[in-house]
């Protein structure tokens, strides 16, 4: 018996926000709230303290008032740059209430526009050199550790959405959260058909495009494989200003060419 049709949220990349867009949206609002001069003065005087700072110091280091300071601490605190709690910098306090006291936390903002991805790049490389066995080269074994990621990450997107049996076209739009997670802007060409507008690892990709584009086809084809998608295979495409991976019929010229189709 066929299984039930997976839900449409299931299958829609908008349904929810991926971790990697969490992120980027974090990011991108931490920035925003470093934008206000006298908040980002405050913010690098409390990193360069290396301990706790009260507000009478925070708003003293800039020359402010204690109460506009303590608007713009609560400010970084809400963004995840600081975090607050109540003690005495350098002394023990023996009667009265404590001062408020803040200090940063170990957020690390990176906000890239176009998205990058060297990070993944980087840990695939890394996963590579301490995997690689004695008789492959070190690019096969980057090529393999790529796959074995893109279908770890594709299992576990199946395992969480349950879509049931995918052909091409629902198995595109199941891909489609995570291309836009890992910021390749996929754009729907035809329903069996994926551009992706962004290389998420330029420009490293124009260096040494062989390896990065073999580690980028491979991690695709992993997530397919891992989600189990039929008829549609990751194939390098290039275009200038794009990622060189499109996500289509095997035969570019046959809409139902690809990988034979599984049954679940």
């Amino acid at each position: 018996m066929a299984p039930d049709p997976a839900p449409q949220a299931a299958l829609n990349p908008q349904a929810a926000p991926t971790p990697q867009a969490e992120a980027a949206d974090a990011a991108i609002e931490s920035v925003s709230v470093l934008n206000e001069d006298s908040r980002r003065r405050m913010f690098a005087f409390i990193r360069r303290a290396r301990r706790a700072v009260t507000r009478d110091e925070a708003a003293a280091s800039v020359g402010i008032s204690r109460k506009l300071a303590a608007f713009h601490l609560d400010k970084l605190v809400d963004a995840g740059l600081l975090r607050a709690r109540y003690g005495t910098p350098g002394a023990v306090r023996k009667v009265g209430r404590q001062p408020k006291v803040y200090e940063p936390t170990d957020a690390q903002i990176t906000v890239n526009i176009p998205d990058r991805r060297h990070e993944l790049l980087a840990d695939l490389l890394l996963d590579a050199v301490l995997t690689a066995d004695a008789d492959e080269s070190a690019a096969q074994a980057a090529v393999r550790s790529a796959e074995r990621r893109g279908r770890r990450t594709g299992e576990a997107a199946r395992e969480e959405t349950r879509p049931g049996r995918l052909g091409p076209e629902r198995g595109l739009t199941a891909c489609e959260r995570m291309l836009e997670g890992y910021g390749y802007e996929p754009v729907r060409e035809t329903p069996t058909r994926l551009r992706l507008r962004n290389c998420p690892f330029h420009p490293l990709a124009a260096k040494a495009p062989d390896l990065v584009c073999g580690m980028n086809q491979a991690f695709l084809s992993g997530f397919l494989d891992g989600l189990q998608v039929s008829g549609i295979d990751a194939v390098l495409a290039p275009e200038p200003g794009e990622c060189c991976v499109r996500l289509g019929p095997g035969d570019p010229d046959a809409e139902g060419a690809g990988r034979p189709a599984r049954e679940d």
